[in-house]
């Protein structure tokens, strides 16, 4: 499995990572820039990601607009709602408003909260058919 990590807090990104690494390569991104520019990458490569763990709030380009911008290139490159990357949205259990609109506005597949559990992360991960 390959993974991209997005959040421009270094604790979740290094959490995060320290989970994953057991069963994915993963790559990390600070913003939502530089995550549709891995995304982007990968596509290019022909070596797609299967899964994105994407933090909503984040200077620069946020977490709602990396989202849209990924299903955008996905859209592009001929990739199905069938295959697209798995895309779980870290949160804050405020951020009501901002989970809702990745969902039904920007086609993320689950949400965790933060921080992040490592049993709730795999648990996650084995029910999207990732591992």
């Amino acid at each position: 499995m390959k993974a991209l990590i997005v959040d421009d807090d270094f604790y979740s990104r290094n959490m995060i990572h320290e989970i994953l690494r057991q069963v994915a390569k993963c790559d990390i991104a600070v913003n939502g820039e530089e995550a549709i520019e891995a995304f982007r990458r990968g596509l290019l490569d022909k070596d797609p990601y299967d899964l994105v763990c994407l933090d909503l709030l984040m200077p620069e380009l946020d977490g709602q607009q990396a989202l849209r911008e990924i299903r955008i290139l996905e859209q592009e490159s001929g990739i199905g709602p069938q295959n697209e990357a798995k895309v779980i949205v870290t949160t804050m259990l405020a951020d009501e408003k901002e989970t809702h609109d990745a969902f039904f506005l920007g086609g993320a597949t689950s949400y965790l909260v933060k921080p992040i559990d490592e049993d709730k992360l795999m648990g996650e991960i084995k029910s999207l058919g990732l591992v």
